[in-house]
């Protein structure tokens, strides 16, 4: 998706990733390639200075990743996703659908409580 962004082009994008991808050559090509990194920070050393970090958007991308990622960490803890004992695509893909499906009727009591 990156590569079809046009170089000339001065619209920036914003890239949402894992910490993992928090090293200084990707950092680098990214900026290069006119998009804002919005990579989760290591705790050590990162990659990601205060240019990005200063801006409020960096701060409702982190909190948007976490609350996109926080179902698949359900389904992984509590749901069987962790290790499927199924094979074959469409079996998996059932199994995921009925897990996010209760992890929705688990979250809905908490939900409709607000």
């Amino acid at each position: 998706m990156i590569q079809r962004h046009s170089p000339g082009s001065t619209r920036r994008l914003t890239l949402a990733a894992d910490k993992s991808y928090d090293c200084a050559e990707f950092v680098k090509d990214l900026r290069q390639a006119c998009v804002t990194p919005h990579v989760a920070q290591k705790v050590r050393y990162s990659a990601i200075d205060g240019r990005t970090t200063r801006h409020p958007g960096y701060a409702v991308s982190q909190k948007r990743r976490k609350k996109i990622e926080e179902p698949f960490g359900w389904a992984k803890t509590v749901g069987p996703m962790a290790q499927t004992m199924l094979r074959g695509i469409k079996r998996v893909a059932a199994q995921f659908t009925l897990t996010m499906a209760a992890g929705n009727l688990a979250r809905l009591p908490r939900l409709l409580a607000r």
